[in-house]
């Protein structure tokens, strides 16, 4: 698919959606690990991906920025979503751990679990969601939101 330049408000706008899409992957996971380490909390869930949400939200816009620049104008193959998804995991799996053992108030196994397990999970969910936006035309989230009016 050729990668024409995306506006600004499409990176917010898909950074949004994948944010949404992340941080319930991450509440769950965070549910999962401490549950199964005898110490479940959905407020230290919720505390995570409420951080999370606004944090990798701006982190997020940024790496967009970047591969907009880095792609300009070139076809996208499935290689190259690849490795802007590896990029992604790397930035955003260390701010997880980062950020769970800082919620946590330990940076051992429990904020490790949960940074590995949503590495796996969250790789397959990006691809996907940058694929999915792949095929969205450019302009028809910015004619969405703001619709031309017919003079």
């Amino acid at each position: 698919m050729l990668y024409k330049k995306e506006s600004h408000l499409r990176s917010i706008i898909k950074g949004i959606s994948w944010r949404i899409i992340a941080t319930t992957d991450t509440i769950l996971v965070v549910l999962l690990v401490t549950c199964l380490s005898g110490n479940c909390s959905i407020d230290d869930a919720l505390k995570i991906g409420f951080f999370e949400f606004f944090i990798k939200l701006a982190i997020y816009y940024f790496h967009e920025r970047i591969w907009q620049f880095a792609l300009k104008d070139a076809e996208v193959t499935k290689r190259q979503t690849l490795y802007k998804t590896i990029s992604w995991r790397v930035i955003a799996t260390t701010m997880t751990f980062i950020i769970s053992g800082t919620i946590l108030d330990v940076f051992g196994e429990t904020a490790l679990y949960i940074a590995l397990i949503e590495l796996f999970s969250k790789f397959i969910l990006y691809y996907l969601h940058e694929r999915m936006w792949l095929k969205l035309p450019l302009g028809k989230i910015r004619n969405f939101f703001f619709p031309k009016k017919n003079h």
